[in-house]
């Protein structure tokens, strides 16, 4: 469509604009509009409704004027139409976030402006038409409870939640010093093992804190900055201040600065710093139930995958900075983070049937397992995660009596982890009233079309009943979510995210979710993780490398013999290598960067191509899509006569060998290719670009907001191979003539990652998440008691039901 496009003003609804827009094509919209409903009831998607209007218009020069005025700009903001004869519903979704539905009559073209809830009422008019006329059907309406809190205005600001609810929590507590009471309260709340933390009741009011900070701080003035707290602890107890202010005189000095300027003239910037200095986190429980989780023999297993590896070094980080806070505040404590998931009795060669774990690397976290329990006693095999709804409740129970006892107390902070994990964190923190975050890392919501109308079909082999409600009843009950990128929640311009397809939704027979989340709630939060900077490395710090992996991965590489490993070979070994890593699936699309490669000569003569994937032989694989893309490898190598320029090796899981073949690949001058039609992060990418690799990846999702184009990396488009995959060859052309270009942009990816995506600056920003959020929460007691009043209601009346109905 041409850039000309022209959009709506702000102020202008589509239920205003297109009634004249539809006026001025009036004939060919009338035949249009008769071709929509000539197959009666269907949903129709953007591409549909798009090429059946061209088959109506078939002058070319009507159609690009159509295209390019108001009507097309219209139509290519709609994300499908629900066409239930004479009318057609459209939802429309002119900016990410922001959604309005209108209903078309074919008669007349008249245009009427619809509520969300209309609009599900003509989706469930397709499929059930009884439901949909149903006055007592169950509508789901979590946004009512939402009344008081602020939100969000714009789409840019999707995902910057800390920010807007500090400066909420700066404008409560602006004006008298009455205003700034309920921090003074949560101040008083804090303690740690029964010791009171930062103030006692001597300073119980506003006035009184603010009068004995200026006291403290005016004694501090001649005290050395170095000295430490305990040189004038008990002068401060007397005043009412407690330990936690900070290791060193100069410490507790800019904290005390701190509150006093958030009692003086709060800011938002002031407000995050003060509360990422308040010792308000200690004790952390991390939910991760589902598949084998374990620390070596469990990738590649049912259900295991790289949760389990971002849940380990998440672990890692988060120990990392909370020792390093609670150092900082003068405290001697120990903190303790406990990663719960399933303890399988039939656990295979795993360590997944041993009750704890410690972690790796980490000096005060555990991996504690608990069992599924059900009336015939313990459950012993593994359980699919689409399976395990009947067994969460009674895993909350004896998973939080376990916390409880190792910990010896309630945890600070919980994090869920997936639908399954995010449920019990959600159970767990309500009926202790501890704050909450949850990390969807995927919802399976977005990955199969239609799946809310069509869930009648889904449910026997997925139970999405369970797993869309239990999504639903998560998010709502979390005090703040994480998301690794922005595309996450409210995806791209012309993609909804995996959060936003949740706005609205409906399962006929079941539920009407009329508002089921808001993505402009200041709850969201974007903290993409990093990678283990301690096993992905630059490849020029040498003395690091992983020498012992070299002669595997030069026979890995290079080895002109076929076996199970690898097939293939590289007959000019002097070329760069463009290599890429993934699951052989359509959506990675291991196979398309094959073709792009096979039909680019000119790509073919700069470099060669090695890929790590799957299986060779189809037999071996469980998986359907799999053995298809198996059998469209070998196809495309004989089609394209690829011997000599092709590597093709079986799926790899020893992360520290991974780490040396990224680096091998950039001692080569090579890149990486990620050319995934959709991924929700891109983890391979951050793995990549932390060993200095050039990195090619697709511009479907998160590693479009990784990549600065052209300057830490490259986009790529994988529905355009052709321009692609001469990306890739003008690259590796200019690299020719400029011997340091290559140098340039493998330092541009390694200061992109160091300045955004580590797992320090993830670590930093959860815990200061957990801190804000946890004021926010007792800022806000009676409304969300309210809330959580109605989310039980929804679980225990509805939820419940159907994990017992609908599971057998």
């Amino acid at each position: 469509m041409a850039s000309s496009t022209p959009a709506l003003k702000r102020s202008e609804s589509i239920a205003d604009t297109m009634p004249e827009a539809l006026r001025q094509s009036r004939y060919h919209m009338k035949r249009c509009f008769a071709k929509y409903i000539g197959k009666g009831k269907r949903l129709m998607k953007l591409p549909q409704i798009m090429e059946e209007m061209e088959q109506v218009i078939d002058d070319k020069a009507e159609r690009t004027r159509v295209l390019e005025g108001l009507l097309g700009y219209i139509l290519c903001t709609t994300q499908e139409a629900a066409v239930v004869p004479p009318h057609v519903a459209f939802a429309i979704r002119p900016n990410p976030g922001f959604w309005e539905f209108v209903k078309v009559s074919s008669n007349d073209l008249s245009v009427e402006a619809i509520t969300a809830t209309d609009y599900l009422k003509f989706k469930e008019m397709i499929v059930d038409e009884n439901w949909a006329n149903d006055e007592n059907a169950l509508e789901v309406d979590f946004g009512a409870m939402d009344f008081t809190t602020p939100h969000l205005t714009l789409s840019s600001s999707i995902g910057n939640g800390v920010n807007l609810t500090s400066k909420f929590l700066t404008s409560k507590l602006n004006g008298t010093l009455t205003s700034a009471q309920p921090l003074v309260d949560y101040l008083l709340s804090l303690y740690h093992q029964g010791d009171k933390l930062m103030i006692n009741e001597t300073l119980d009011t506003a006035s009184k804190l603010q009068g004995a900070l200026v006291v403290a701080e005016a004694s501090l003035s001649a005290v050395a900055k170095e000295a430490p707290y305990e040189r004038f602890e008990l002068r401060f107890k007397e005043w009412g201040f407690e330990k936690g202010w900070g290791e060193t005189a100069e410490i507790v000095k800019e904290t005390m600065r701190s509150l006093s300027e958030v009692l003086q003239a709060p800011d938002p910037i002031n407000m995050e710093k003060f509360f990422s200095r308040i010792p308000t986190t200690f004790n952390v429980v991390l939910f991760s139930v589902h598949g084998y989780f374990g620390q070596s023999d469990v990738l590649g297993l049912p259900d295991t995958g790289g949760q389990v590896v971002y849940v380990l070094d998440q672990v890692v980080a988060l120990e990392e900075e909370l020792l390093l806070r609670i150092k900082q505040q003068g405290l001697n404590v120990k903190p303790q983070i406990l990663v719960v998931t399933r303890l399988i009795p039939d656990s295979k060669v795993t360590k997944c049937s041993q009750e704890l774990e410690p972690v790796i690397n980490t000096k005060h976290s555990h991996i504690l397992r608990v069992p599924f329990r059900t009336e015939n006693g313990i459950l012993q095999q593994w359980v699919s995660r689409f399976d395990i709804y009947p067994y969460l409740e009674r895993f909350t129970q004896d998973a939080a009596e376990k916390i409880i006892e190792l910990m010896e107390g309630k945890p600070d902070l919980i994090i869920g982890n997936y639908t399954d994990g995010n449920l019990v964190a959600s159970l767990m923190a309500s009926k202790l009233g501890i704050t909450l975050g949850t990390i969807a890392h995927a919802l399976e919501k977005t990955k199969y079309e239609d799946s809310d109308i069509k869930w009648k079909e889904l449910d026997p082999k997925y139970h999405f009943s369970c797993q869309f409600t239990a999504d639903t009843i998560a998010m709502n009950t979390a005090d703040f979510i994480i998301t690794s990128t922005y595309q996450e929640i409210a995806g791209s311009k012309d993609r909804p995210g995996q959060y936003e397809s949740h706005t609205a939704f409906t399962l006929p027979g079941l539920s009407r979710v009329v508002s089921g989340i808001n993505v402009f709630d200041p709850k969201f939060n974007i903290a993409p993780p990093g990678a283990d900077q301690t096993v992905y490395f630059p490849y020029t710090e040498k003395q690091k490398r992983f020498s012992t992996f070299r002669p595997a991965i030069e026979e890995l590489l290079f080895s002109k013999v076929d076996n199970d490993e690898h097939i293939g070979y590289l007959e000019d070994r002097k070329k760069p290598i463009i290599f890429s890593m993934a699951r052989l699936d359509t959506v990675k699309n291991i196979s398309g960067l094959t073709e792009w490669y096979g039909k680019n000569k000119r790509l073919r003569n700069l470099v060669n191509l090695v890929v790590v994937a799957g299986f060779f032989d189809p037999s071996k694989s469980k998986d359907r899509e799999e053995m298809a893309e198996i059998r469209k490898m070998h196809t495309l190598i004989e089609k394209y006569q690829l011997k000599g320029q092709i590597r093709w090796i079986a799926a790899q899981t020893d992360r520290n060998r991974n780490s040396e073949l990224y680096r091998c690949i950039a001692d080569s001058k090579g890149a990486f290719v990620q050319p995934a039609l959709y991924e929700a992060f891109g983890l391979t990418v951050i793995e990549a670009m932390n060993c200095g690799l050039v990195t090619f990846a697709t511009n479907q999702g998160g590693p479009a907001e990784i990549i600065i184009d052209g300057v830490s990396g490259f986009h790529i488009d994988p529905n355009d191979g052709d321009n692609s995959s001469n990306k890739i060859a003008d690259f590796f052309q200019k690299c020719k003539e400029d011997v340091e270009y290559w140098n340039r942009i493998s330092a541009g990816g390694l200061k992109r990652i160091y300045e955004c995506y580590t797992w320090k600056i993830y670590a930093n920003k959860v815990l200061n998440m957990g801190s804000i959020y946890g004021f926010w929460k007792h800022m806000n007691k009676d409304q969300k008691q309210a809330k959580q009043r109605y989310i039980e209601m929804f679980y225990n009346l509805h939820y419940r039901n159907l994990v017992h109905c609908n599971i057998k």
